[in-house]
Parts: structure tokens; sequence; C-alpha cells
């Protein structure tokens, strides 16, 4: 799920204790945050912001209060927790507190890419025109007819009838993955495969084979984004690299059909800036990195917790079965595929709100800024603080409002209803000692570097789960297995992961 820059800028906090073990020392001045510089100063506190952000923010919460400043290798960060504060940072000038330069210096020494002039701005217009709006009509149909190829191509065959074991969160991410690459990157042409069933099967086959070393990639990342791979990790990173260069090749998806507009755009900006193709073809995995790293994970969580919630589970079923009707679709053996729209998509307050539980209960983004010169922040409290030139400032919406109490009361525990109203509409009111918060959940980032993505990267999800209560029955192996915690090494990537993964079954209903 997500949105490149957005996605970056989690990623720059998280890795900034592998880059930079070297720093200046400072002493605070009168006017600014406290300062805690921990007990080892060479390497201030990365050793255990690394092992748990949430844990070490919080601890430093108590610690020094609603803002403070950490040394975490060679940079200063200076956290804000009040959510009443939030909006001194998020609506700040980029001119003050920039988003993009230090996140396109990460890329180049993460992935090897160097930008070119403007990227910003292409790609932020090319993902409000193609992942928004009537944009966002084709993309759901794409999802919606790549999912169908994925879930469902067996249907009406005879096949699958029987129960299937398989794990929870590698399905999820699989199908999820696949389907968002193929409706972003493209199919393979009939033409090509020689008529479209094969075609259909050539896109599932290689678009697993590419989930697989997907995979590969994403469970060595947080080492390789921290910079303490071993010598093989090293080895293994750079064969992955390679490859997703060779298979994403530029000149690979000149063949390809239905390319998105928004894959388009990226790639014919950079062809008239001159980029050459090598440098191309690493945009194109960056791309596919930011684009579909996400909401995979997220559709394991939202599919547990309606496992974990039989009421939930019911609620969000009668109201997929209430859409179908509605629309005049039935799910039967000889009849056609259901096919979600986005207008459809757009009639269900009851699973936007089991989807916006999910990720306030799993989504931990830092949103950082780099201080471009020397400023003030101003506190809800009254209280002004004198941020430094060269410093950075950041915000984790997680502790500071998701699972706080007084946002959110019994905040560890899912509600599927949390964000109804009584009435059954979206509920957008939530208040901390009384006053009204703007900022009550922050999975998709705020102000300018909010996700423009984050509408496709939603009906992904709600796509995939509506097709699961529609033709499957799923159930736990272990209806009592206790649900796995978050694995804490990826703190600011996003959408967490699990510590392990949960056994389950489905079938077709037919």
């Amino acid at each position: 799920m997500g949105y490149l820059i957005q996605i970056l800028l989690a990623l720059f906090i998280s890795v900034i204790g592998g880059l930079y073990l070297l720093g200046a020392f400072r002493r605070r001045r009168p006017g600014e945050p406290p300062l805690d510089k921990g007990p080892f100063p060479w390497l201030g506190h990365v050793l255990e912001f690394r092992r748990d952000t949430a844990k070490f923010l919080q601890r430093m919460k108590l610690k020094h209060g609603d803002i403070f400043t950490v040394q975490l290798g060679g940079f200063y960060f200076t956290f804000i927790t009040d959510p009443f504060s939030f909006g001194s940072v998020v609506k700040e000038a980029r001119s003050k507190l920039d988003f993009t330069k230090f996140a396109e210096q990460l890329v180049a020494r993460v992935f090897g890419y160097h930008h070119v002039e403007d990227e910003h701005k292409v790609l932020q217009a090319s993902s409000t025109k193609h992942l928004m709006g009537d944009g966002l009509v084709v993309m759901t149909q794409a999802m919606m007819k790549n999912l169908q190829n994925l879930m469902l191509h067996s249907v009406g065959s005879g096949d699958d009838k029987g129960w299937i074991e398989s794990e929870l969160f590698s399905y999820s991410y699989n199908i999820v993955f696949r389907a968002g690459y193929l409706a972003l990157f493209g199919n393979e042409s009939p033409k090509d495969a020689g008529n479209l069933e094969k075609a259909t099967e050539i896109d599932r086959q290689h678009s697993d084979e590419l989930f697989l070393e997907f995979r590969k990639y994403d469970q060595i990342f947080p080492n390789l984004a921290y910079g303490v791979l071993g010598p093989s990790e090293k080895m293994e990173a750079e064969r992955l690299k390679r490859l997703f260069w060779n298979m994403l090749s530029v000149q690979k998806m000149r063949s390809r059909d239905n390319i998105s507009g928004w894959v388009q755009d990226q790639q014919q900006h950079r062809s008239e800036k001159g980029m050459q193709e090598f440098m191309q073809d690493r945009f194109m995995f960056l791309l596919l990195w930011a684009s579909q790293g996400n909401t995979g994970p997220a559709a394991f969580w939202l599919l547990l917790y309606l496992m974990k919630h039989p009421d939930a589970m019911k609620a969000v079923k009668n109201e997929v079965e209430k859409i179908l009707r509605e629309t005049g679709q039935e799910v039967k053996p000889d009849g056609p595929l259901i096919d979600l729209t986005r207008d459809m998509l757009l009639k269900t307050p009851i699973l936007d709100s089991a989807v916006e539980e999910t990720l306030r209960l799993t989504a931990a983004p830092v949103l950082t800024r780099a201080v471009l010169q020397e400023m003030t922040i101003n506190m809800a409290s009254g209280q002004q603080y004198s941020i430094r030139e060269g410093d950075r400032v950041a915000i984790f919406p997680y502790t500071a409002v998701h699972i706080d109490p007084a946002v959110h009361p019994d905040p560890h525990t899912f509600r599927y209803d949390r964000f109804l109203t009584p009435e059954g509409s979206k509920k957008t009111d939530f208040y901390k000692d009384g006053k009204k918060l703007k900022y009550y959940t922050m999975p998709w980032g705020a102000g300018s570097t909010m996700c423009p993505g984050r509408f496709f990267a939603t009906n992904e999800l709600k796509q995939f789960v509506f097709l699961m209560l529609s033709y499957f029955e799923f159930e736990l192996k272990n209806p009592h297995e206790e649900i796995p915690s978050i694995d804490t090494r990826r703190w600011g990537f996003g959408s967490m992961q699990p510590t392990k993964d949960v056994q389950f079954r489905y079938r077709l209903r037919f």
C-alpha cells in the first residue's frame, strides 16, 4: 500500500542507524526541546530505536513529554507526540521542512537509482490522475480482472471443491501482490501467447514466480535498509535487484498489454528527460516495491481480524451480500463472475470501518521532514521550541494516536465499527481530553505527503476481501490460536508484518 515518496519517508528514519554511525555532537541551546543522547553517545539511541521503535518513543515521551530531541546516528530528530500539535509539521512550507531531498539521496544509496528533475511533481500529478477520481475507475477494473484470474480461474471447472490448507499471510500477500502487480505493470499479450487462455495462464505463472523472488527480497529488506547485511545476504540482495531490473525492464515492458497509465507516465517522463534505460529499469523495481509491499500484509491482518471476530465477519458479509443484491449480481456455479466497480466500493461503510480499524492497529509509518532553515515549532500548549537547520522533525502516529486510549478506548482491541456512527455512516469525530482531534489516525501520512494512492490501495484490499467472502468458505485451522505479535524490526516501513504465519483453510462455496 502506498505511494513512493511517503514510503521512502518511512524508510528513511528506519535506515539512519545503519547508514550514519558518525555524527556531530552538540549541546542543547535555550528554547530547544529536551535533548536525550542516551547512555552511549557515539551510537546515540540507534540500537534501542532499531529493536523496538514504538517502545523506545513511548519511553522518551514518559521521560521528556510531548516534544523531545534524540540523537540517532549522525542526525538529531525532534519527535512531536502531541496530536494537537501535528499541524505545525504537516502544514509547514517546504521551504522550511522538506520531505524529498533526503529521500532521493537514500534511494540512490539503497536502490542505486538517481532521480531526475521535477520527479516528485510528476509522480504526484500522475498518481492524482490515475489512482484517484476517474482514473481509479480504470484501475479498479484492472485489479478486478486480475483478481478474478488469480482467485477464480477454476470456478466452474469442477476443481478445488475440497478444503485447501494454507498459511494466511503467505496466501493474502501472494494474491494481492500479484493482482496489483499485473494491474499496474500489465499483462501477457494474447497475440504473443497464442490466445487469451494461454496469456492468462502465463500471467498466473509469471506473477507467482515474481512474488516468490520478491518475498526473498522483502525478508532481507530490514537488514538491507539498516545496512547490516552479512556477506551472503549482500550477494543475495544484489542478485535479487539485478533479477528485478531484468524482469521489469523497459524493454520487456514494451511487449506487455494493459500497462497502467501510472507506470507509463513514469517511464515516459524519464525517457523524455534522457534517462538511460538501465536507470529506468531500476526505477521500475522501486515502483514495484513502493506500490506492492504493504497492501498484501494489510489484507492478511484484515482477514485474520474478521475470522477472530464473528460479529465483524457477519456484519461485513451481510454488507457484501446486500451490495450484490442491489446490483443484480449473484454468485452461482454456472453464472458470470461478479464484477466490483469503483461505485460499488463507495457503498461499503462497514467494510470501510473494518479496513480503517485494521490500519489503525497495524500501519506504522514515520512521518519525517528535514529542517532546511532554523525555525520555531509552535505547540498546541502555547509553548515554542527552536529547531536547528540540518536536524529532522518526525511524527510516529502509531504511539501518538493509534493506540492512545484517550483517543481510542481499549486501543489494542479490534472493533470493526469503531469508525461508524450509530446511524451507520463514517465516523470522523474523535476527541482527546474533551477536545476534537483532526489527526485521529494517520496510516497514509498527512498534509502534502498524504498518500494519493490510498484510494487504489484501499480498493485492492476491499476487492480481495469481497471476493473471498463471496466465493469461499474459510476458517482458521486453530480458532483459539492467538493473533501473532507484530515484527518490531519493521517499524516505520508502513504495514507491519506478523512474527509468524497463521494456518487456515478455504474452499469454494459451490
